[in-house]
């Protein structure tokens, strides 16, 4: 197998990572081609062992190293509370807050028509089976507000308002220090929507 070969097959798969383009593939390949062995090694060893240990909670779908990731486990977590997220990535974005205490809920994706993923093809069934087993009182829905995000989030509501359980949105508007002027007009609308009283 030729230099050429070998290189090409590793822009290759670097290349099918999101949000790597040709260049940051080529500028990722060239770092590993000058790198020492050691550290081409450990970034192996370290992509085999994320894909060998980690996996989804069994109760949340979050990712967990042990049946039950870390969160679910936690005896300290407002078990009154889920969070209800499309993604695992979003857990960590919330927990970075340092504001939410609560437990969450994975989805696995949104609704997405025209991508064909439907509630059936999310763990919205495991979600009721939650509802229906654990003393919850309040289920936040933090999808994001896109049209997939909002799609998700209407169907949620009707789905659980019947079972008697608060459901809540995170609210969605101006960031701070943003400028009224460069705001669109369906963050703008909803920060309207979403005002409160000072």
């Amino acid at each position: 197998m030729s230099a050429n070969h070998s290189l090409q097959k590793l822009l290759d798969e670097l290349g099918r990572l999101p949000g790597i383009g040709p260049k940051s593939a080529q500028r990722i390949a060239y770092y590993l081609l000058e790198a020492d062995a050691e550290e081409a090694r450990r970034l192996a060893e370290a992509i085999l062992e994320v894909k060998q240990e980690v996996h989804f909670c069994s109760r949340c779908f979050n990712y967990a190293t042990a049946d039950e990731c870390s969160i679910c486990q936690d005896p300290m977590r407002d078990t009154t509370r889920i969070c209800v997220v499309g993604e695992p990535r979003d857990v960590q974005a919330i927990e970075r807050t340092g504001s939410y205490h609560g437990l969450y809920h994975v989805l696995g994706g949104v609704i997405s028509p025209m991508d064909k993923i439907g509630p059936e093809q999310l763990h919205i069934r495991e979600l009721l089976a939650r509802l229906g087993h654990e003393d919850i009182h309040e289920v936040i829905i933090a999808t994001n507000p896109n049209i997939e995000g909002e799609t998700t989030a209407s169907y949620l509501a009707r789905t659980i308002k019947p079972l008697g359980v608060e459901v809540s949105r995170l609210a969605s508007g101006l960031p701070v220090g943003g400028d009224l002027e460069y705001a669109d007009e369906l963050t703008l609308g909803r920060a309207i929507e979403d005002r409160r009283a000072i």
